[in-house]
């Protein structure tokens, strides 16, 4: 659907905004609502939370630009009562300023109860009732706004953003009215391609399903329906074709665990290391993440932990764990914690291709998430590798089977990438709808009005 314009302009006096609305006025959005943050005290040590009493909110807790008050922590009365300038509100519009979330948004739409900020939050609220939150969350969600954040953010490695310059963004304002027509508009339209993403999303996750299914079953069962089965004596097995062995995953593979490289030890250059974040489930992927040791040091100390082309990777903690790759790249690099290479053996009876895929079964993801260590941070070694049992057969039916889910699942990766590709195209068509309607080049009010009709 093709927008019209507004029937006259004037110049906003902002480069990067150009023209707005003949009725609009661009000020600085210090001019316009009130901004704070909490003061006096940054933040509660753990043992200062409440099983109960008034909510405190963290960046931790936005969810889908809403808050997710289940997950919030408490404080008590008295803390709560310190700064009521941060008491929230139904209305109000919460951002990150800095770190890894900086610019994060949450408008609050319901407040099941007393509730205040934690440090590092800002909170937005009209003067004198000139605009609506609302229609300020679209604004600071927009392309301009994100642009305007990273040329006055500072730091190097921690970025955050000052309230001076937050205050100082210039704000194109429609008259009351119009807002209320923008945010409608915005409102209906968004929740549309919100709904459609969601479907997309839905359908990623049960081809994740069926491919997981796949791989599952060929491990386990074999390609052949009419096999002789037996009992694997292994819960997570159950029955197994007459055929196959039942052994530790550790008797029939080469596996070594990386170094617990520390932060002090990583240079700009050097040699190349590789990180839990670099293994994905489609290939090592160096442009999320890029660490490296001195050369120097790789030759004195790492060396027996170089990862050699055609390494089977294995992720070993954090909420990514389980992930799986093959390395097949020519750059020297070596291993990092929380990272296992696998590999074929001395007469080992598995082969590297099955093994990748054995490590994606969820017969060896059920072992490895029963014998996981560690309460904030999940992690497993080559220890709890070992000792998982898998069903091997013959490396001819091994071969075969690495064909099989070969075909299969390059199926369901062309649908899931069909699938996440009209997610990008959706959240592109509604990143740029927002753009243009609080910017004010398309006028959406006939539309708004069309509806109320």
């Amino acid at each position: 659907m093709s927008f019209p314009r507004y029937a006259k302009y004037k110049d906003s006096g902002v480069d990067w905004l150009g023209e707005v609305p003949v009725d609009w006025q661009v000020l600085p959005l210090k001019h316009l609502a009130s901004l704070k943050g909490r003061l006096g005290w940054q933040g509660l040590r753990a043992d200062e939370y409440t099983e109960d009493g008034p909510f405190l909110v963290t960046s931790e807790h936005f969810a889908n630009d809403k808050i997710d008050w289940q997950r919030c922590y408490h404080v008590s009365p008295e803390r709560y009562a310190i700064a009521p300038e941060i008491q929230l509100r139904p209305g109000d519009l919460l951002m990150m300023k800095d770190g890894a979330a900086m610019g994060k948004l949450a408008y609050v739409d319901n407040l099941p109860g007393p509730a205040c900020l934690n440090s590092h939050l800002l909170l937005f609220r009209p003067r004198n009732g000139q605009f609506f939150n609302r229609f300020l969350y679209y604004v600071l969600g927009a392309p301009s706004f994100v642009t305007y954040m990273v040329k006055e953010r500072t730091g190097t490695t921690f970025f955050g953003i000052s309230q001076e310059s937050i205050g100082a963004f210039p704000f194109a304002l429609p008259p009351i009215d119009q807002q209320r027509q923008v945010i409608d508009f915005l409102d209906r339209e968004t929740a549309k391609i919100d709904a459609l993403v969601g479907e997309q999303r839905r359908l990623i996750e049960l081809l994740k399903e069926k491919r997981q299914a796949v791989i599952s079953h060929a491990v386990t069962k074999g390609l052949n329906p009419h096999a002789p089965m037996r009992p694997s004596g292994i819960e997570w097995l159950g029955d197994v074709p007459n055929s196959w062995t039942v052994t530790k995953l550790g008797r029939s593979a080469f596996m070594q665990e990386g170094p617990g490289l520390r932060h002090w030890q990583f240079t700009d250059e050097g040699t190349r290391v590789i990180c839990v974040t670099n293994i994905t489930e489609n290939g090592i992927d160096f442009s999320r993440l890029e660490k490296f040791i001195s050369t120097e040091e790789y030759l004195s100390s790492y060396s027996h932990f170089t990862v050699r082309s055609g390494d089977v990777l294995l992720s070993s903690s954090g909420n990514s764990w389980g992930k799986v790759a093959i390395f097949e790249g020519d750059e020297r690099v070596i291993l990092n914690t929380s990272t296992i290479r696998l590999n074929e053996s001395e007469g080992s009876p598995l082969i590297r291709d099955y093994l990748a895929i054995l490590l994606q079964s969820n017969t060896v993801r059920e072992q490895l998430g029963l014998a996981m260590t560690g309460s904030c941070q999940p992690n497993f070694g080559p220890t709890h590798l070992n000792s998982v049992m898998v069903a091997v057969p013959s490396r001819r039916e091994q071969s075969e089977m690495v064909a099989f889910v070969g075909v299969e699942t390059a199926k369901l990766d062309t649908l899931t990438a069909e699938a996440q590709r009209a997610i990008d195209l959706l959240q592109e068509r509604r990143t740029a709808l927002i753009s243009a309607a609080v910017t004010g080049k398309i006028d959406v009010r006939w539309l708004a009005e069309s509806e109320a009709a």
